[in-house]
């Protein structure tokens, strides 16, 4: 009984002090570069740069995928530089005979910088040319609801369905612009009503 005991104990104590992988938040997905030159460069300075405020001044975590989705991993590339120091480096110079996929990436950021999701918009629907969440118009609709620097994105429609695994053609998804599906991306279809959120930083929150 005893013997159970302890492993149950020391089993709580590794418990206890494993570290939390899943802890903070992921920034929204950024893609400044393809691969038509020397490859893809999606360097951390030059995103800070281009995204001042969007990314948090120390990552804990990289995720890269190509635009269509897969890792890059799954890809097949020969990856150059991956970490949060430097970003994520595919050189052309590296692969056999091709070049590197067009990537994007995120940072998982820590708590303090997570901040909060606004509540939910619904400007529009795609009765006309499509479904146009546009953050300038929000803004107007919504005084004072949207952070003026948004670190996030997310797209639902109106049951609660990402808009990934809608199937829709989306045009943009961004926090510059907001979100957009067009009805002429769609083929033979329109695309789902959707509704936006948007993540915005601590001093926003409180």
């Amino acid at each position: 009984m005893m013997k159970w005991l302890s492993v149950a104990i020391v089993a709580g104590l590794i418990i206890g002090v494993a570290p939390q992988m899943n802890a903070g938040c992921w920034t929204q997905w950024f893609d400044r570069d393809n691969p038509s030159g020397t490859g893809d460069w999606e360097d951390l300075n030059h995103l800070r740069i281009e995204n001042p405020g969007k990314i948090c001044p120390s990552p804990i975590d990289i995720e890269a995928k190509t635009l269509s989705g897969l890792s890059a991993a799954a890809a097949g590339d020969v990856i150059h530089k991956s970490d949060t120091t430097t970003g994520f480096v595919c050189r052309n110079q590296d692969q056999h005979g091709k070049w590197c996929n067009d990537y994007r990436v995120r940072f998982r950021c820590q708590p303090s910088f997570c901040g909060c999701w606004t509540q939910w918009f619904d400007r529009d629907d795609p009765s006309g040319t499509g479904d146009w969440e546009i953050l300038d118009q929000l803004r107007i609709e919504n005084p004072g609801k949207i952070c003026p620097s948004p670190t996030d994105i997310e797209a639902t429609t109106l049951s609660g369905v990402s808009a990934a695994a809608t199937g829709d053609v989306i045009y943009k998804s961004n926090t510059t612009i907001g979100f957009v599906c067009r009805n002429q991306d769609q083929g033979r279809k329109l695309c789902n009503d959707y509704r936006v959120r948007f993540r915005c930083q601590p001093p926003f929150c409180t």
